[in-house]
């Protein structure tokens, strides 16, 4: 579209290019518009008005959402449970209730309208080095990675310390520890408990353990342990702090939940009982985004596959009631396939099983 400004300019050069034997047509062209363009303009008062396109009043599209249906999506979305979650959660859970209300974009566009699309929790942006070393999981307990995060105490100077062992596959958390010590025999134990949950002694392919370069993780208490247990260490490199990337967002997610003691905690009990609650809640109510939302515990047992194909039923049914809604197909609710910790190819993830761990 043209502003009007520029139409009466554009107008006026070729007004005079033809008073001084210009052909229209040509002196029209050579301006960057065809001769039917002006005459429409001339005509239509398009030279006073301007384009009256974006002010033409247009019929509300037939299969548009009607009133009560923007509110029943404005309410699901202010029900406690959704209180914290974006569309993309919300709208996963609901199909897997077997309510399909609209879709994400949907959800986006009424909440927008409502002054509610500010972002549903606390958070900031991301930032990119040589390639490390691969570890491919096409099924749990393949690759674990662990870290310890520092939890603020509410008397200055004191910290408590989180533990935690993290199934990359499945994204569950396999093993916890909170201490007011940063202690190798306290990561030691840890290991030996989610080793004994998991059953790792029964596997015929130990798991590979990430972690980073601590002092605590490469201590030989800890080192000791893993061997006694057959999991094979894995470190990231030297002075890389993204290289244990799954473990970092799991802290991020635990530190930004909404019930996540800013102020600090008040003992190491206190502390305790919030790693318990946020490893639940984690576990088995978190609708991950990257194991296309559903819980880590469910991936971990293989539930995975039902309910997403129930979730695609869902979708499928909601197309074929109101097909004008829908441009193109259903969105793909296909498992996740094997994960990568720091891929150095693509080529990596679809390895067989017994190589998929160790690639160096």
């Amino acid at each position: 579209m043209i502003p009007l400004e520029d139409r009466q300019e554009t107008a006026a050069l070729i007004d005079n290019a033809h008073a001084a034997g210009a052909r229209l047509k040509l002196a029209c062209e050579a301006a960057g518009i065809d001769l039917r363009t002006l005459q429409r303009w001339k005509a239509g008062g398009g030279l006073e008005a301007g384009d009256k396109r974006p002010t033409t009043p247009r019929k509300t599209p037939g299969h548009a959402l009607t009133e009560a249906e923007r509110q029943a999506i404005l309410a699901v979305a202010n029900e406690s449970r959704f209180a914290d979650m974006p569309p993309a959660r919300i709208v996963p859970q609901l199909a897997d209730e077997g309510r399909y209300l609209g879709s994400e974009s949907s959800f986006h566009r009424v909440l927008r309208a409502a002054g509610q699309s500010g972002h549903r929790g606390r958070a900031k942006a991301a930032r990119s080095v040589r390639p490390p070393t691969t570890h491919v999981a096409t099924a749990p307990n393949q690759v674990w990675c662990w870290d310890m995060t520092f939890l603020q105490s509410m008397i200055k100077g004191q910290w408590f310390y989180l533990y935690l062992i993290l199934d990359i596959y499945s994204r569950k958390i396999v093993g916890w520890e909170v201490h007011e010590t940063d202690d190798a025999h306290h990561a030691a134990h840890l290991v030996r408990r989610a080793a004994l949950s998991e059953g790792i002694e029964a596997l015929v392919y130990k798991p590979v353990l990430h972690g980073d370069n601590g002092a605590t993780l490469k201590a030989t208490t800890v080192l000791a342990m893993l061997h006694w247990l057959g999991i094979k260490p894995s470190y990231s490199r030297p002075r890389v702090s993204n290289d244990n990337a799954y473990a970092e967002s799991l802290f991020r997610t635990a530190k930004y939940r909404p019930e996540f003691p800013t102020k600090g905690m008040e003992s190491l009990e206190a502390a305790r009982a919030w790693a318990s609650d946020f490893v639940r809640w984690y576990n088995f109510q978190h609708r991950h985004s990257g194991i296309q939302y559903v819980t880590p515990d469910q991936r971990h047992r293989g539930a995975d596959r039902d309910l997403l194909a129930n979730r695609d039923q869902v979708y499928i049914q909601a197309r074929a009631d109101n097909p004008r809604r829908w441009s193109r197909h259903t969105r793909n609710w296909q498992p996740v396939g094997p994960v990568a910790l720091n891929p150095e190819r693509d080529a990596m993830v679809h390895m067989p099983v017994e190589n998929a761990v160790s690639i160096a």
